[in-house]
């Protein structure tokens, strides 16, 4: 196991790459469309074969998940306050902040590290128009529960999909829950375009007002209707999308394997928790989270800096939490009292390396190195 030191580092996630070979002939026909973006044939296609593929209506699809989720809050003509939490990635908050909305973070279930839908009725004011849960980890929210709470107070529900492409939740695709859901396809995720993202909707109306705003809001050459972005997606990664996508089946398959082993693996070590299984009917394995407790012989950041010192670069997704950083800590909201439970899980989450490529001998030493 000593040679491994001697290996490239081992990351969270590494994107999913087919043989070059296969993607030759789809650069090549782009170069004889002479149609490189806007809503070029590729880019047709893989809207309808992701719309086939995750079982839902309407795709629109952008250069990445931020840009998605800046448009969704746009589309969608959200104001004021948006429900959101403190436990995902900051492109979360960011995207209510580029549209002059002020977040309110609410803390997060100790089991799923979601939103918890207990903790939202009471963060609602006047003020709010809007709930962003994210599917954390890919695991789906209590969909139910927050639809309730949208309905019972007249709010809309925009989803961070960004981990969850492909996960299949009790009635079929989580996607389609919600007014919104956004996805991102960058190049660390389950299913990576290189760079590129999607909003997901219900409806036709809804898809063309969508695509209107990430072209500058241009409806024809002569028409702007709307103070719209380019987030358009080139067709280079929608012609690598599609190619992805012949291969996504087998690539979930093989992050289940390798989730399967960790969990053996692991089973009995002290202080080293796992998540548990949260009822997904189809999952993704999108990330392998683990929780260092207290218990454990090495802190958190004890551990985290042993693996880096093997070459293993986890990561501590997420810490800090986004009400930590400045634009952000001065909220009401942003108090740690407001939020223990998420400070909790991201003073104790490291994810493990979790992608297809990922061998047997070196998820072994992964283990070898949080027992020892």
């Amino acid at each position: 196991m000593d040679e491994m030191n001697k290996k490239p580092p081992t990351y969270v996630t590494q994107p999913l790459l087919p043989p070059l070979e296969e993607f030759i002939p789809y650069l090549e026909q782009i170069w004889d469309n002479k149609w490189l973006t806007n809503n070029g044939p590729f880019h047709q296609q893989f809207e309808q074969a992701l719309c086939e593929h995750l079982g839902v209506n309407h795709i629109s699809l952008f250069a990445n998940g931020t840009l998605a989720l800046v448009t969704a809050l746009q589309a969608l003509r959200i104001t004021g306050e948006v429900i959101t939490t403190p436990y995902s990635f900051v492109a979360t908050a960011h995207s209510l902040l580029w549209n002059g909305i002020k977040p309110i973070f609410v803390d997060i279930d100790p089991d799923t590290l979601n939103l918890d839908p207990a903790r939202i009725e009471a963060a609602i004011t006047p003020q709010t128009t809007a709930i962003m849960p994210v599917h954390c980890y890919g695991h789906p929210c209590d969909v139910e529960h927050i639809q309730q709470i949208a309905d019972n107070y007249g709010l809309k529900v925009i989803y961070d999909a960004a981990h969850a492409f492909g996960v299949e939740h009790q009635d079929g695709s989580v996607l389609r829950h919600g007014d919104l859901s956004i996805l991102s396809f960058h190049a660390t995720k389950v299913f990576n375009t290189f760079e590129g993202g999607a909003i997901v909707c219900q409806d036709a109306k809804t898809k063309r007002h969508i695509d209107h705003l990430k072209n500058f809001g241009f409806v024809d050459e002569v028409t702007v209707v709307a103070s719209g972005i380019n987030g358009k997606m080139s067709e280079i990664n929608a012609a690598f999308g599609m190619l992805q996508l012949k291969g996504i089946k087998a690539a979930i398959q093989k992050r289940q394997a390798i989730d399967a082993r960790y969990r053996r693996g692991l089973a009995n070590l002290k202080g080293i928790h796992c998540l548990p299984d949260t009822g997904e009917k189809t999952p993704n394995y999108a990330y392998f989270p683990i929780l260092v407790q207290p218990d454990h012989p090495l802190s958190r950041d004890e551990v985290y800096d042993k693996l880096h010192q093997h070459g293993i670069h986890a990561r501590r997704y997420f810490y800090p939490l986004i009400s930590d950083f400045p634009m952000y800590r001065g909220m009401p909201s942003a108090a740690h009292a407001n939020l223990p439970v998420a400070r909790k899980i991201a003073e104790q989450v490291i994810c493990l390396p979790i992608f297809p490529d990922l061998a047997d001998e070196q998820i072994d030493y992964i283990i070898d190195l949080l027992a020892h």
